[in-house]
């Protein structure tokens, strides 16, 4: 397997440190909020991936964190009158109920920063003694001059770092680019933790490498998140594990997703195209999202509009058509033609190749289209050795898993919220045109105080 890594922009062979075993580490959510669509494409992504790598043999231990302590918990637990561990938890839970609807499957451990502060105090204190790190009234920064690589994933020279966005101003660093480690408490109400510095918290990277160190060694097969990442989050993370850990590579294989735009513009809360998980789920199908977010090679940028999800389920649904084709076909058990091996291999080549999940996904319509034109011909005696290969091979993407009712509940569901979105843009043509739609599908609408209810005829 090939596998593009930013650290030395190219394509490398996969191999793993240890073989058969693969440690992976993938940056979680701060949980002041639910998350968004953004931050939804590596949670499926990065999900796949750990998929795929299951099911070719490899043992996967697979870290994802939950950074559950920050400014921004702080200010959300303030607007709602609760406290910072209040918000985590319900955002958490949050996290976990539309991480299923979505397919992601739970990592082998979901470490909490709040509950790895002795690993992080600990990690702060060897690189102040090392000579990394220096303390200003409480507060303690990372020395990235002490740190001669700095600045080697982002490929960028220092100066053109200390222009970038997200750095911390702050008139008592030595230097723009030193990063808080530890943060000294601002009131005695703050949450904070005792320390050899006084009251106070970790800063946002330094958890992170505590944390993976704690759970996954010195040394990770591959670390991946969000484009967004690699300056200042990742960059930072290297410079103070690498510091710590004597110049052990903190990650062999540095896996980034690219940028999602809605509509051809950069998603952002101030133009008003900003959308979590939970408001695209009021239109499509969660499993919608993740078949569009995989209909896209990762490291691409993606566009989000009604027009492509609406494509994706049109997508979706030819392939649970052939899915239930196969069900009600007898199931024969003999060996697979040729064809159908074909398709599975370059299914197989396409994610060996950079985790091409796009091409996959063109493979998995090409063995779709071979099923039907076998079906048509009656060559049945090996529809069950067929099923059994299509299943394995959408279970490798975590698609294809509702029964035949919950897809029609779905698809029913999906086209009463676009009802319901084009009647609050006025757009009653629309509107009139699906619940037409519905009642040809034997599907009586009730508009009631409470919202929309469905019967079938």
């Amino acid at each position: 397997m090939k596998l593009y890594n930013t650290m030395t922009r190219q394509k490398e062979e996969f191999v793993p440190l240890t073989p058969g075993v693969v440690k992976m580490y993938s940056c979680g959510p701060t949980v002041y909020n639910y998350f968004h669509i953004g931050n939804a494409r590596p949670f499926i992504v990065f999900d796949a991936l750990r998929r795929y790598l299951t099911y070719t043999g490899m043992q996967v231990t697979f870290v994802q964190n939950f950074t559950d302590v920050d400014d921004k918990l702080i200010s959300r637990a303030a607007e709602e009158g609760t406290t910072v561990p209040e918000v985590a938890e319900k955002y958490i839970q949050a996290y976990f109920e539309d991480a299923e609807k979505l397919g992601i499957e739970k990592a082998t451990v979901h470490p909490r920063a709040t509950e790895n502060i002795d690993a992080i105090i600990d990690i702060v204190r060897t690189l102040i003694e090392k000579g990394y790190a220096y303390t200003v009234d409480g507060d303690v920064y990372f020395s990235t001059k002490q740190f001669k690589e700095y600045g080697k994933l982002s490929h960028q020279p220092l100066e053109d770092l200390e222009s970038g966005a997200r750095i911390e101003i702050d008139d008592r660093k030595k230097d723009p680019l030193d990063f808080a480690l530890w943060k000294k408490r601002k009131t005695d109400t703050e949450i904070a933790w005792e320390s050899p510095w006084g009251m106070g918290r970790p800063g946002w990277h330094i958890e992170c490498s505590a944390m993976a160190n704690r759970f996954l060694g010195e040394t990770v097969d591959i670390h991946s998140g969000g484009k967004d990442l690699i300056f200042p989050h990742h960059e930072n993370e290297i410079a103070q594990s690498e510091c710590a850990h004597d110049g052990a590579p903190f990650a062999r294989y540095w896996l980034h997703n690219g940028y999602i735009n809605i509509d051809n513009v950069k998603m952002s809360k101030s133009k008003g195209n900003f959308f979590t998980v939970r408001d695209i789920t009021e239109k499509y199908a969660p499993e919608v999202i993740r078949f569009f977010m995989l209909s896209a090679h990762y490291r691409s940028p993606i566009n989000f509009s009604d027009a492509l999800l609406q494509a994706a389920q049109t997508g979706l649904t030819r392939l649970y058509a052939v899915r239930d084709r196969l069900a009600e076909t007898e199931k024969a058990m003999g060996e697979l033609p040729a064809v159908i091996l074909e398709k599975k291999q370059k299914f197989m080549d396409a994610l060996e190749d950079d985790f091409n999940t796009a091409d996959a996904i063109s493979a998995l319509f090409e063995m779709a289209r071979a099923i039907n034109v076998l079906l048509d011909a009656g060559e049945t005696a090996s529809a069950g050795s067929i099923y059994e290969t299509y299943m394995e091979l959408a279970g490798v993407l975590g698609i294809l898993t509702a029964s035949h009712e919950e897809e029609a509940d779905a698809e029913i569901d999906a086209l009463i919220a676009a009802r319901q979105a084009a009647r609050r843009e006025k757009n009653f043509a629309r509107a009139d045109e699906i619940r037409d739609q519905l009642k040809e599908m034997g599907i009586i609408l009730e508009d009631t105080r409470e919202g929309v209810k469905w019967h079938r005829a």
